[in-house]
């Protein structure tokens, strides 16, 4: 198959950048597979592309504890404003468990709130939070499980905002992990979470997940522990352009199994971003205002490929188009295969090309100067 390449040599580059972002990627050749954590279970997934690196019973409904507040700050987020004043209600002192300690009709921010919630866990925060929200703690958790099914949460469902334990509230691993990537693809969100320390006034929040102190790339994680969950983290660490999101449910050396797995799946994997405006190829153009036309990605494109591995691409395109040609119009597709593992990328035109209508050539002959060169070399794609 012929196409014209608007340069031999740039398309050539662009595409080797290109890797596949399998479903579900085989970490046997990573190292991730000698890794023995200690939790019920784990997932450990990049949070660009939804590839699982690594899993253990990732499906298991379990007893979240605080790992709950993920959904109460997201939930929180889309419903309240960050300088919105709070009145303490008298339901929200006392709360058992963690707490920033606040009392019935003191008042404070949403956001002061929020980083009481993500940093000091705070039950009595999810509780102010909660009926500030939503007027109870029912109504809230009616809207976290309707935000749960919106975003595909299969084996989630929430009695309260805080985690403590109550018949009816899991969630599984993977979901949690789900859940982050959503959660840190918040700006506000992640600019509350990725904080190590925070004071308001006489309040002083210090972020519970030490790795944020200790681990190289480590943004953010929310700790949690009952006596039904056990521990339970979930975290997310960026290392050059990789965005990972790992969880352990029920995990008594968590912190460890956390840097372990992030550790092997820094070094056996990376990732490349192709930008939507990158021109990969060009298609020869009848009767137009010009001879060609690039091709693009029509959005831009999150990959992830293991380390050592060399991408397999080809490129389904028309051999010609009739103009006129529209920008963002279907063009063909680009297929990337990595260790058995495909994935296509729609391509689309770069930009309008016009009918040329001062052209007095016809079709056949406009295309028989294109094929022997009179309108400019034809070679066969990736020569």
């Amino acid at each position: 198959m012929l196409k014209r390449a608007f340069s031999a040599t740039a398309a050539m580059l662009t595409l080797a950048a290109f890797t596949v972002f399998p479903a579900r990627a085989r970490g046997g050749e990573t190292g991730l597979s000698d890794i023995d954590v200690s939790a019920r279970c784990a997932i450990l997934m990049d949070a660009g592309t939804g590839t699982v690196l690594y899993e253990k019973a990732p499906d298991e409904p379990r007893q979240i504890a605080s790992t709950t507040k993920l959904m109460t700050a997201l939930v929180c987020l889309e419903r309240c404003r960050m300088e919105d004043t709070v009145e303490v209600p008298p339901e929200a002192e006392g709360v058992e468990g963690s707490s920033m300690y606040l009392k019935a009709g003191e008042v404070l921010t949403v956001r002061e709130l929020m980083y009481g919630l993500l940093l000091e866990s705070g039950n009595d925060a999810a509780a102010a939070l909660a009926i500030h929200a939503s007027g109870s703690i029912g109504a809230f958790a009616k809207l976290m499980n309707e935000k749960a099914a919106a975003l595909g949460l299969e084996n989630t469902h929430y009695m309260n905002p805080h985690g403590l334990t109550e018949e009816g509230h899991y969630s599984t691993a993977r979901d949690l992990a789900k859940l982050m990537a959503v959660c840190m693809s918040n700006p506000l969100y992640e600019q509350i979470a990725t904080t190590r320390s925070v004071s308001f006034g006489s309040r002083s929040f210090k972020n519970h997940n030490r790795l944020m102190w200790s681990f190289d790339g480590m943004l953010t994680g929310k700790t949690g522990y009952t006596m039904a969950a056990g521990r339970t983290l979930v975290t997310c660490a960026q290392r050059n352009g990789m965005r990972l999101i790992c969880v352990t449910l029920d995990d008594g050396d968590d912190f460890d199994d956390h840097a372990a797995l992030y550790d092997a799946a820094f070094a056996g994997w990376y990732s490349v971003t192709v930008p939507s405006t990158t021109p990969v190829a060009s298609v020869p153009v009848i009767s137009g205002t010009e001879d060609e036309v690039q091709v693009r990605p029509a959005a831009a494109v999150r990959l992830l490929c293991p380390v050592g591995t060399e991408p397999v691409y080809s490129v389904k395109l028309p051999e010609f188009v009739y103009a006129a040609v529209h920008a963002g119009d279907r063009a063909g597709v680009m297929t990337v295969t990595v260790g058995g593992e495909s994935a296509d990328v729609e391509l689309v035109y770069c930009r309008d090309v016009p009918r040329d209508e001062s052209q007095r050539l016809r079709p056949l002959e406009r295309l028989r100067r294109l094929i022997f060169g009179e309108a400019g070399a034809v070679i066969p794609y990736g020569q």
